[in-house]
């Protein structure tokens, strides 16, 4: 990457939504900590994920990307980090069912922490405190030690992320995700969804075309493809002294990496002009997202590309586009063309959560179900009319029977919000929600694809 960069030069630019700490010295010491330990993920992944993201920049895979909102350290447990990846691996069987092309498959987990706030401090009453910044920098409960800025969280989080990974590397590939076992990824307690149903449907078709290669000679079991997948983590690179302490030069390339994740991104608060996020994206060899909402115009987006993806390369830059459901149709087609029109190889996906958040009656942040699918819609279409291909989507969810995100086929009221309303940030769809997501996306798959046959025709 860029010759004259080194993973502390973006401290010499403008960083925005950073934790002060007291202490400089317990920073330094976590910092040295992190330094010392080994990477979470490697170059050579980095690299196949960045190949990877090139076939759907090209229209020939779509890239599903999704997790938690923040992850916690109350919430960590096996049961959830298992729950939430086989919901993922659902959701990629529909659309790769749907689609006839590859998912490729990228969690917020294993590092998504961190969380930007609209303001550094919080007031209750006639107390004020920094405001909650993620578990790898204080708590959430409302108490002057616990939101303290502690830099040895951070170490807790690298750790937390380190378990999380095993895990996941582990159910990737021994055996968890192998397709002989997909009547087994539904979770119980959605059962009482009509999408459920029709998941199960699926997985008699899958069951019924394993079946039949097997009567043909071949067998499924030999077949790698067919007993594991490939599982990529991502989140945004928000704070960063703990992103420097593990970027490491790769053995290999020569080039830096940074090694908490397959993926980071930049989220819209901090991809302004001058830069610190910028600045330290635009040294790693990583795969990088660039969250774009409706304050973003063509030239300074042209502006960042040239920045982070001088070389175009493909499959290097995924711009998620969060404009809203009202907004989306009228706020993306003047991005698409500016990027079609100077030829960077992007990714385009669609976040449609973090642009239609409201806040119930009952007091309750949330997001519509209804808005969330009417803003996918949009994006679809505006792709549909510009020709171009909508690649993937990014969304904050989990697999837990979770009342965050009202709407959907089982459907979650304003009034039931309050019975399992669990999350430490924003709003996420549970895992029958997620589901439907699946299926109504599908859909939109099929009509694309289908569009894009006729008009090679």
């Amino acid at each position: 990457m860029a010759k004259t960069w080194e993973p502390d030069s973006w401290q010499d630019f403008e960083a925005r939504h950073l934790p002060a700490y007291e202490d400089p010295d317990a920073l330094s010491a976590a910092q040295e900590t992190l330094r010392s330990y080994p990477p979470l993920v490697f170059a050579g992944e980095a690299r196949a994920l960045k190949k990877d993201l090139a076939q759907v920049a090209a229209g020939n895979a779509f890239l599903l990307q999704g997790g938690d909102c923040a992850e916690s350290f109350a919430e960590f447990h096996p049961n959830n980090i298992r729950d939430t990846f086989r919901v993922l691996l659902q959701m990629a069987v529909v659309l790769t069912f749907a689609g006839r092309k590859p998912v490729v498959k990228v969690g917020r987990m294993a590092g998504q922490f961190a969380k930007p706030r609209s303001s550094p401090t919080e007031t209750q009453g006639d107390i004020t405190l920094p405001s909650y910044l993620g578990d790898n920098v204080n708590a959430i409960e409302f108490d002057p030690e616990a939101r303290r800025n502690d830099p040895a969280r951070m170490v807790r989080a690298y750790s937390q992320a380190a378990a999380t990974l095993n895990l996941l590397r582990a159910f990737a590939g021994g055996g968890y995700a192998n397709l002989r076992q997909v009547h087994q990824w539904t979770l119980d307690f959605m059962g009482r969804s009509p999408w459920a149903e029709k998941f199960e449907h699926l997985a008699d078709r899958i069951g019924e075309a394993l079946d039949f290669m097997e009567a043909c000679g071949i067998d499924p079991h030999t077949m790698p493809q067919l007993q594991r997948t490939t599982f990529y983590t991502s989140h945004e690179a928000l704070l960063l002294p703990y992103e420097q302490s593990l970027t490491r030069r790769d053995s290999l390339s020569g080039e830096w990496y940074d090694c908490s994740a397959h993926m980071l991104w930049i989220g819209d608060r901090t991809r302004f002009p001058g830069s610190a996020h910028v600045e330290f994206a635009r040294g790693i060899g990583n795969p990088i997202g660039i969250k774009c909402g409706p304050s973003l115009e063509p030239d300074a987006l042209l502006e960042l590309l040239d920045t982070l993806n001088p070389g175009r390369e493909p499959g290097r830059i995924t711009l998620i586009s969060r404009f809203g459901h009202d907004r989306v149709e009228r706020g993306l087609p003047p991005l698409l063309r500016a990027v079609t029109r100077e030829g960077h190889p992007v990714v385009w996906s669609c976040d449609p959560m973090h642009g239609n958040v409201v806040k119930s009656e009952s007091g309750f942040k949330t997001r519509p179900f209804d808005r969330i699918l009417s803003e996918v819609k949009g994006f679809f279409e505006v792709h549909r009319a510009e020709g171009t291909h909508a690649g993937g989507i990014h969304v904050e969810m989990t697999g837990q029977d979770v009342t965050e995100c009202v709407g959907g086929a089982v459907a979650v009221t304003d009034a039931s919000l309050r019975d399992r309303y669990h999350t430490h940030c924003d709003p996420r769809l549970n895992a029958a929600q997620s589901l439907e997501l699946a299926f109504l996306l599908a859909e939109m798959i099929n009509a694309e694809t289908e569009q894009r046959r006729a008009d090679a025709a």
